[in-house]
This record gives C-alpha cells, structure tokens and sequence, in this order.
C-alpha cells in the first residue's frame, strides 16, 4: 500500500494506491453516504467524488466547477505566470481557444501519420534491449524513452535533452519533495522551454513549435506557448511511459490475455481501452472548485468547496463496470474516465492510445517469453506522484 514516503507528510488520499488498485479507504467511500473529506497534496481541505456518474457530471460541467478556482501562488521571480498556456488551468472561452490552436495536431488523422515514426522507435528500442541482452529495466530502457523520443519530435525538443527534461518532469510531480523545490524545478523548466520557443519563433521549423508560431504567433503570447510546450512535453511521456510499464506488469500477470495482445490484432485496441481503465495513471487531475452552491449527485456542495475526483475509483465502480478489480481484456469496451471528460477530456488520448497499439504488441513478440526478473511483491511502486507508475520494472527472457 503506498500511504507515506521516509521523511514526507502523508501521501493524500486520493493518491493513495494498493499496486493498481486505488486503497480499499477509497473504493468503499463509493457506497458511503455524502463526500469524504481529504487533504489535497497542498495541505488544504477538499471532498472526495469517487462514484462514476458523479466524476463525470464534475468532469463534464464547467459551468457549476471550475478550473480555475484554486489559489494562486506567488508571480515566480522569472515573471513568468506558470498558469498561462496551461490548459489544466483554464475554463472557457479561454480554454477553447487554446485547445482550437492545437486540436489539428491531435486528430485521429494526424496521428496515423505518426504510426511509421512510431513503429521505427519502437523497433530502434527493442533492438537495443535485445543486443544489450537480458535482464533489463523495461521503464528505462522501454517505457519511458519511447513517448519521451516521438513527444519529443512531435514538439521540436532536442532528444539529447531528453535526461534533463525528464529528470525535472519526475520533480515536478513528486508531491514528497517540498513546495520550494517543485517551484523551482517548474521555473528551470520554464526557462528550458522559453529558451525552445525563442528559437522557434526566430525559425520555426515543421513540428509543432513551428507551427503555433507560423499559423499563431500573433494571437499566443510568449507565455502562453511556454505553457502549453511544457504541459504537453511532459504529460506527453510521463502518462504513457507510466502505462506501458504498469500495462506490460499487469499482462504479464495474466498470460493468457497477454496472448491474445500479441497475437490478436483486433485484441489490441479493447485491451488497451481495459488497461487504461484498470490502470488509471492519473490519480485525479486538476482539483474542480464549486462556483455557487448546487449538488453533485443528490450531495449538496458549497461554493468554493473543492473536489477531487477519484478516476481510479470511478472506473472501478461496480455500478458501471461488472467484476470491476478483474483485468479482462476480452469484455465489451467499459466506459471509464482515464482521460477524463468533458472540454478538458485529454487532448493527447489519440497519440497515447497509437503508442500503445504499436508498442505492447512488438514487446510481446520480439520478446515471448519475457518475465518479471523480481518477485512481484519486490517491484516498487511510485507513491507520491502525481502519475502513478513503476519506479523501475526489471525483467528477463
């Protein structure tokens, strides 16, 4: 059960995972009457949402729950407002219009275009897992540089920075390490993709940089492309990286359905649908805070209350999902909220599903007879990040 890391205040509720599961506090808090009370990863109150109809209509309602309620933090000493460009952070209209800049590059369409480049860095990893030979840490040397290389191309970032970038990124999300420390990583950051953007905007080139900046450097302020290059190089290989180790451990614990990944290709996209569902990586996302007094479900909220939502929970909900703690990659396609829903549904979700259709298939082949290289009650899980994942995954074959 991660709860605690040595020397850290409590791992908050809502994050609180038994393997991949959420903790068993959490998944009975479904059928007890109202909203639980929790701290948020600030220190500050919050009630928890944990059924699935009702982190949906908190989810899908932006009128009644707001984004953009939570406090402010202090102007860093950069200047630079660490809000703008994020799209976690913003309501409409605002948010519309900085999700229309993007969306053209998130389209089904586009990212089956991507499919080669992905297939060829794919293959480039397995084959240097082969030639290095066994054993192996399948997030190092897998899932983590695969969507870290084509987020990467995809936004115009050099790859050889890719150590730095990710070495911040797992800071940022490391809800352990103190407010003043993620403060200041989250600044580097900022300067790193500053720094991207000015060289863009002196000569875009074809990724996605160049083209914000050719198409919509009139209308995004240099903030603005700073923020949304940050949140989308991060989130764009922190929530896949974390997928592809959890999703390989857990069909590796049921070989039967790992087959059929393997070998089936019409297994493939269901299977997937199921691991995000089973997995849920991301905790809760952006905290909603009621704008005026209503109800969620049949429980009144107060204005300025703020809810957490429980993904994990809510696509475990046994009144949506039957037998919903099994992994079972064969039943009906299960609805679930793993990228969220509504306007703030994950812009990425086409590009993740992409990486995963081609990556869990070509692992399983090149590598049939691949296995944990640990006992299964050895393997660490992350306890206090944002993103719920494997700190390494060592393996053999």
């Amino acid at each position: 059960m991660s709860t605690s890391t040595d020397g850290a205040p409590p791992v908050p509720r809502h994050m609180q995972r038994d393997r991949f599961a959420p903790v068993p506090e959490t998944q009975a808090a479904r059928d007890e009457p109202g909203l639980i009370a929790i701290r948020t990863g600030f220190g500050t109150p919050a009630r928890l949402v944990t059924r699935y109809a009702d982190v949906r209509e908190v989810l899908g309602d932006a009128e009644r729950f707001t984004n953009t309620g939570l406090p402010r933090l202090p102007m860093p000493e950069d200047g630079i407002d660490p809000r703008a460009g994020n799209l976690l952070a913003t309501d409409p209209p605002e948010h519309t219009r900085l999700r229309r800049l993007l969306t053209g590059e998130f389209t089904v369409k586009r990212i089956r275009r991507l499919e080669p480049r992905i297939v060829e860095i794919v293959d480039d990893h397995l084959d240097a897992m082969a030639a290095a030979g066994p054993p192996a840490d399948l997030v190092s040397a897998f899932a983590l540089p695969v969507p870290s290389l084509v987020i990467c191309e995809l936004l115009g970032v050099p790859y050889d920075d890719r150590a730095e970038f990710q070495g911040r990124a797992a800071r940022q999300v490391d809800l352990s390490l103190p407010l003043e420390e993620r403060g200041r990583v989250a600044a580097e950051s900022r300067t790193y993709m500053g720094e991207l953007v000015d060289r863009a905007r002196t000569a875009p080139g074809d990724d996605m940089l160049g083209m914000l900046v050719r198409e919509h450097g009139d209308d995004l302020a240099r903030s603005e492309l700073i923020g949304i290059a940050s949140l989308l190089l991060i989130a764009g290989h922190e929530t896949t990286a974390n997928m592809l180790g959890l999703g390989t451990l857990a069909l590796l614990r049921a070989p039967e359905q790992l087959a059929l990944v393997r070998d089936e290709p019409g297994a493939v996209a269901p299977a997937i649908e199921e691991l995000l569902r089973f997995l849920s990586v991301v905790h809760s996302g952006i905290p909603r805070t009621v704008r005026h007094d209503t109800t969620v479900g049949d429980v009144p909220v107060a204005a300025g209350e703020v809810l957490v939502l429980s993904l994990p929970a809510a696509n475990r909900d046994p009144a949506v999902v039957e037998h919903p703690d099994d992994l079972d990659v064969t039943r009906a396609i299960a609805p679930h909220v793993a990228f969220g829903h509504g306007v703030h549904h994950c812009l990425g979700a086409p590009l993740a599903r992409a990486e995963m259709a081609v990556a869990f298939p070509a692992l399983f082949r090149r590598f049939p007879t691949l296995a944990p290289g640990i006992p299964f009650e050895e393997i660490e899980f992350r306890s206090a990040t944002i993103v719920h994942g494997l700190r390494a995954l060592p393996v053999t074959w």
